[in-house]
């Protein structure tokens, strides 16, 4: 009997590293793969995979930042425990190959592995590459990217192929997304999504904005695990810490999304056709990628885009007042969008560096 393919999968430390492995999973486990996830003992990542692969493998995990914190240290040890972690990992296991979606989680196996000569796949989703990215380029043997224009210094190879879109989202029913909220489907439906752990100037400026929108509007708010508003609530707004499963349905259902511009759902509203004000996490927060992202979805007339810095309830509702009537531009634009098969472009991938 032939023994079937084993491959690792490695990402973590927000959705947005982990969402993609997800996408390739189920095409994976339906190919007959072994599937082995490499992560964090407490990130996100073990909650969203670990009962749907054959193990999970924790590693250390030690953060390099890029300015001067006495934690550096520490996590400098940490980082050198999860190279150990890692390498040992991918002598035990060999997998035929190992898949990467980053974050720094992914270092140690991704390195650890093409030390032991496994070939490695890896994808980064934003425009610019992150550290992690940079830093293991040399290592991966195929760097695949969302961008076209996305270059990565010291990369082997690259591959441009999209981003890996989870089936059960392309999948979404409005029927079943309203029968889930309890909304009739008489007024337009507003989805307001601050990523997965959630964005507190969007969901203040919601707030201060629900009374007026939901004169116009069916709302449902994604504000992030422990970023509830008990007390708030209305036969017009609907509010989760999260949502798993019933997202594609929910989506399905939304005639306008609110989001943040990580590159993983800022392709997944493209590629649904959803008219969409991003408000990307600026500088004071991040090294800029979703500032990079809007811009280019911006560019590209699919979009519309509002700065976090100084947002306000009067602000949102503004530039939602903008939204709405560009819409019917929008709806034209995003027609013509075509979203890569990156599932199938990096399955392909998979199967060559494994034979």
């Amino acid at each position: 009997m032939r023994m079937p393919k084993r491959i690792l999968l490695t990402g973590g430390g927000s959705a947005g590293h982990v969402t993609p492995n997800l996408a390739l999973l189920a095409a994976l486990q339906a190919e007959g793969w072994e599937v082995h996830y490499a992560g964090s003992a407490a990130g996100m990542e073990r909650r969203l995979v670990q009962d749907q692969v054959t193990a999970y493998h924790v590693v250390p995990v030690g953060k390099l930042r890029r300015y001067f914190s006495w934690a550096n240290g520490l996590d400098a040890l940490r980082v050198l425990a999860g190279l150990w972690v890692g390498w040992r990992l991918c002598g035990r296991l060999r997998p035929a190959v190992i898949f990467s979606k980053g974050g720094f989680v992914s270092v140690p196996a991704v390195i650890g592995g093409a030390l032991r000569g496994i070939p490695v796949v890896a994808h980064e989703s934003d425009y610019s590459p992150g550290l992690a990215t940079r830093l293991v380029a040399p290592f991966v043997t195929v760097l695949c990217t969302t961008f076209e224009a996305t270059r990565v210094p010291r990369a082997r190879r690259l591959e441009h192929v999209g981003s890996p879109l989870r089936p059960a989202l392309l999948h979404g029913s409005r029927p079943r997304g309203l029968r889930v909220l309890g909304f009739s489907g008489d007024r337009p439906v507003l989805l307001v999504v601050g990523g997965s752990l959630g964005a507190a100037a969007l969901n203040q400026a919601l707030r201060e904005a629900l009374a007026s929108l939901s004169q116009r509007f069916d709302i449902v708010h994604l504000c992030g695990a422990g970023k509830e508003a008990p007390g708030l609530g209305g036969p017009a707004y609907r509010q989760y810490a999260y949502l798993d499963e019933a997202y594609g349905d929910v989506l399905a259902a939304a005639d306008y999304v609110v989001s943040r511009a990580g590159a993983n759902g800022l392709f997944e509203l493209l590629a649904l056709q959803k008219v969409s004000l991003l408000v990307p996490l600026g500088r004071a927060a991040s090294r800029g990628d979703q500032l990079e992202n809007a811009a280019w979805a911006e560019g590209e007339g699919l979009v519309r885009v509002v700065s976090e810095a100084g947002l306000t309830g009067d602000r949102l509702t503004q530039a939602l007042d903008a939204l709405v009537e560009a819409a019917p531009a929008l709806r034209t634009r995003l027609a013509t969008f075509q979203a890569p098969d990156a599932v199938g472009r990096i399955l392909a991938l998979l199967r060559a560096l494994a034979a």
